[in-house]
């Protein structure tokens, strides 16, 4: 895929969820809300398990578990229940700590950015407004805007074309290992952090060149990834 390459330096892609804001908890009961509405029960350790997936690969593979037939109208069903459930919820959700300062070095550094969620809109606005990011001056990307989300590298393809910068000098942050087997797959520099529930073993051997705890540390860090102003 070939990339327009405006941007000589360093671009930062982050994932939203359980990176950049405190969610994901919030997401994995939301999901099992909808789940149960639908007559599904599932351990919650398994929901979180799929947590950074794109929705609709994440509830075909859990539907798999429970041996229920896929159908287009019970997806459609989930997804609506989610995006409802994690309204209510959201209002326990706040951004993970240095997340906001992460963005505003970034900023005031010059160095471009952008956010790549697999979530949608629909329940991306909350995070977003949290972290006083505007989708109309800010590049993000959804699951509405590619035809696959992670663990394919499309959310990152679009979001690096969409900053004008080059794939392979973007550093990708997620705290899943869908973000990082997603990251290599973009041919990124995979970060992880710990603030989504994976362990840096994990992440680690999904592809991360290296952990760290949340915002905070990585922007304590910055220097190690290339984030020099």
């Amino acid at each position: 895929m070939e990339l327009p390459m405006t941007h000589e330096g360093v671009s930062f892609l982050f994932d939203l969820d359980g990176t950049l804001v405190d969610s994901v908890y919030q997401h994995v009961l939301a999901w099992q809300e909808a789940l149960h509405a639908a007559g599904i029960e599932l351990s919650v350790w398994r929901i979180h398990r799929r947590i950074g997936m794109s929705g609709g690969l994440f509830t075909e593979m859990l539907l798999r578990e429970v041996a229920v037939d896929i159908t287009p109208s019970l997806l459609e069903t989930l997804q609506k229940h989610h995006s409802a459930a994690y309204g209510r919820l959201s209002k326990w959700v706040r951004p993970l700590p240095g997340a906001t300062q992460l963005l505003d070095y970034l900023t005031r550094a010059k160095i471009p950015w952008a956010i790549a969620t697999s979530g949608r809109m629909a329940t991306a606005k909350y995070n977003l407004e949290l972290l006083g990011v505007d989708p109309e001056s800010t590049v993000v990307v959804t699951r509405d805007d590619v035809r696959r989300a992670k663990p394919d590298p499309d959310l990152f393809w679009a979001a690096a074309t969409r900053l004008g910068a080059d794939i392979e000098a973007a550093v990708i942050v997620g705290d899943s290992i869908w973000d990082m087997l997603a990251a290599r797959r973009a041919r990124g520099l995979g970060v992880g952090v710990l603030s989504g529930g994976y362990g840096q073993d994990e992440l680690e051997r999904a592809g991360a060149v290296r952990v760290y705890e949340d915002p905070a540390d990585l922007l304590l860090h910055i220097d190690e990834v290339g984030g020099r102003s």
